[in-house]
């Protein structure tokens, strides 16, 4: 654990210390978002924290904002959608419009996610994430610092080498706060209608779009190429 630990301190000071205020942590509020940012608060590392806020988080997920903020006394830069465009999806297709096509679900997910982060990301030269290895297959071979073909800048994965098991001790020792729907048998947490708790033995991404076929739910839209962006755009995985 101590390990894990201090390489992904080095990391974090490392791109602190190479980028200034131009790097910035996207968190999703999922298990590894909690321990970076236990980690970037206690050593008081200075890496500004950005979410995204869709406008349909369950929630567990607005509470556990709540207490990180109370906990930790930083100032979470919260991102929403753009209204116009949210007011004009509604419109031409309806509020449930993910159940109809995949093709509506990465509009949704665009409007939502994507584009909320692009703007997060203007200016900045890098960007973290708590993407670990052994989530997908898709991330097996990623590196801990790599280019990011999608936004063109610097990405540090300082949990790509974590497993579950080290996340979650890592949580239970030192007290952290985490989403109570993982406690409900969830094992990836995204907006309230997009996400369900899974069964025993299911892949633990099953509880996204579940209703889906299994080939459209490949890797998070904020991670792919700009040519597989255009198939998967916004799907958001856990450990942004």
């Amino acid at each position: 654990m101590k390990p894990l630990v201090e390489s992904a301190l080095a990391m974090l000071r490392q791109a602190k210390q190479k980028h200034g205020d131009k790097i910035v942590y996207a968190c999703s509020m999922g298990l590894q978002g909690m321990v970076l940012i236990d980690l970037i608060a206690k050593h008081e590392l200075g890496i500004r924290v950005v979410t995204l806020d869709t406008g349909r988080l369950p929630q567990q997920t607005y509470d556990l904002i709540d207490v990180i903020r109370k906990r930790y006394h930083i100032e979470l830069d919260v991102r929403f959608p753009d209204a116009e465009e949210v007011q004009d999806m509604v419109r031409e297709r309806g509020v449930n419009l993910f159940l109809e096509s995949v093709e509506n679900r990465k509009l949704c997910c665009a409007i939502r996610k994507i584009h909320p982060l692009d703007k997060a990301l203007d200016g900045m030269e890098a960007w973290i994430t708590g993407r670990r290895r052994d989530e997908s297959v898709n991330r097996e071979s990623m590196q801990a610092i790599e280019v990011d073909p999608v936004y063109g800048r610097i990405k540090y994965n300082p949990m790509a080498n974590w497993s579950a098991h080290d996340v979650w001790k890592y949580i239970r020792e030192h007290d952290l706060p985490y989403n109570s729907l993982y406690n409900a048998h969830y094992a990836s947490i995204g907006c309230a209608c997009c996400t369900r708790a899974i069964t025993v033995g299911e892949d633990p991404r099953a509880g996204r779009w579940w209703w889906e076929n299994e080939e459209t739910l490949a890797e998070c839209g904020l991670h792919v190429s700009s040519i597989i962006r255009s198939q998967v755009e916004g799907e958001l995985g856990e450990g942004i």
